[in-house]
């Protein structure tokens, strides 16, 4: 494993994590509700992807 041989200063360690962004995740509306979702994912609100409905297949799974 890698030591460093001094300390890094505040400042250095700051500047270097300034970079650390995170983005936005970009949505699209549901075809079917309307509801923003994310891309090559199922609705979360209607449970439609593709024309299909995958939420009975979620009830049905969990409902032990």
């Amino acid at each position: 494993m890698a030591l460093p041989k001094y300390k890094m200063s505040r400042a250095n360690t700051r500047t270097r994590r300034a970079n650390w962004k995170t983005k936005a995740v970009p949505t699209i509306s549901c075809p079917n509700c309307g509801a923003p979702t994310m891309a090559h994912m199922a609705c979360p609100t209607c449970g439609s992807y593709r024309g299909r409905v995958y939420r009975e297949a979620i009830r049905s799974t969990y409902s032990r």
